[in-house]
C-alpha cells in the first residue's frame, strides 16, 4: 500500500489479507477503486444532468448525435450499437426525448423503411449545457490529482481498458 491515507477498499484488502493471506489482491485494489469511482462520478453528473431534465443514459443519446455533426441525424439502429442497447432499450430512451422535444424522429428519405432520429434545437442546446457542466463536474474531481498525474491516470487506464478487451487466449 502506499503512502496515501487508507480508503474503503484498504479495508476489505486488509480483511482479505487477514483470512486468505495467500491471495494477491492488487487487483481488487485496482478494480474495486475503479469500479467506485465510476459509481461515485456517475451519482455526480447524474445529479448535474437533472436540472436539464436528462438522465445519463438520455445525455448519452443526445450526446452521440451532437457527436455525429451537423445535422446531428443518425438511425436508431446506429445510435443502439454505439450505445450498445437493446432496440427496446433504445425506443424508451427516444420515446422519452421525443415527447421532450429534443430530439425527433422522421422517414429516412435513403430507406423507406427506416427512420432517422435528429437532434432538435432545443435538444442542441440541452446537450450543449448538460456536457458543459458534466464536464466542470469531472474536472473538480479530477483537480484531485496534477496535470502530470492526470495524462498519467489517463493513459494507465486507456492501456488497462485495452487489456481487459483484448485478452490473452
Amino acid at each position: 500500500m502506499s503512502a496515501q491515507r487508507k480508503d474503503a477498499v484498504d479495508a476489505i484488502i486488509e480483511q482479505w489479507a487477514a483470512v486468505r493471506p495467500d491471495l494477491d489482491t492488487r487487483a481488487m485494489e485496482v478494480f474495486g477503486r475503479v469500479y467506485r469511482l465510476s459509481r461515485a462520478m456517475g451519482d455526480r453528473v447524474e445529479k448535474v444532468y437533472a436540472p436539464f431534465g436528462i438522465s445519463r443514459g438520455e445525455f448519452d443519446v443526445l450526446a452521440t448525435l451532437r457527436r455525429a455533426g451537423e445535422p446531428y441525424t443518425l438511425s436508431p439502429r446506429r445510435l443502439s450499437s454505439t450505445l450498445m442497447l437493446t432496440t427496446g432499450g433504445m425506443t424508451g430512451r427516444l420515446d422519452r426525448l421525443e415527447r421532450a422535444g429534443l430530439l425527433r424522429r422522421s422517414p429516412d428519405p435513403h430507406d423507406r423503411r427506416g427512420l432517422q432520429v435528429t437532434l432538435t434545437e432545443k435538444g442542441l442546446n440541452v446537450i450543449d449545457e448538460a456536457v458543459g457542466a458534466g464536464l466542470t463536474a469531472q474536472t473538480e474531481a479530477l483537480s484531485a490529482l496534477d496535470d502530470e498525474e492526470s495524462v498519467q491516470l489517463a493513459d494507465l487506464l486507456r492501456k488497462l481498458l485495452e487489456g481487459t478487451q483484448n485478452p490473452p487466449e
